[in-house]
């Protein structure tokens, strides 16, 4: 099998060294998206709830020039600066997957690029 880079420019673009996703057989492994505009590469909001939407609107961007969609994730991880944001989080998530949910890992981390408030990547299936 071969790798095979994914790239879209309805996600932004990648700010270094990395892809935003890359297929391996029929795995795609998306790499962390954090809530920037893709046409202004700017955070699109201050608020969490406006990043958290942002960010599944670059996953699910990703995810589609991949030729697949957020219900086939097997795993998400979140990193969050502040874990009061939980609930919230829970919030969002749940009106882009339905049950059964993917796995997902959430932390709190000190800062995130940009100054994001949240940064999620996946894992998916090939549909």
């Amino acid at each position: 099998m071969k790798k095979e880079v994914i790239a879209t420019d309805r996600a932004p673009k990648a700010i270094g060294t990395y892809s935003q996703a890359v297929k391996f057989g029929e795995l795609i492994f998306v790499s962390g998206q954090i809530p920037l505009s893709p046409t202004t590469m700017a955070i699109v909001s201050e608020d969490f709830t406006g990043q958290a939407h942002q960010v599944f609107k670059n996953l699910t961007a990703v995810a589609r020039a991949a030729h697949s969609n957020l219900e086939s994730a097997l795993k998400f991880t979140v990193y969050l600066t502040n874990l009061d944001n939980f609930q919230c989080l829970n919030d969002v998530m749940a009106t882009y997957v339905t049950e059964p949910y993917p796995a997902r890992a959430a932390v709190e981390v000190s800062a995130l690029p940009k100054g994001a408030l949240i940064e999620i990547d996946a894992i998916l299936i090939a549909s």
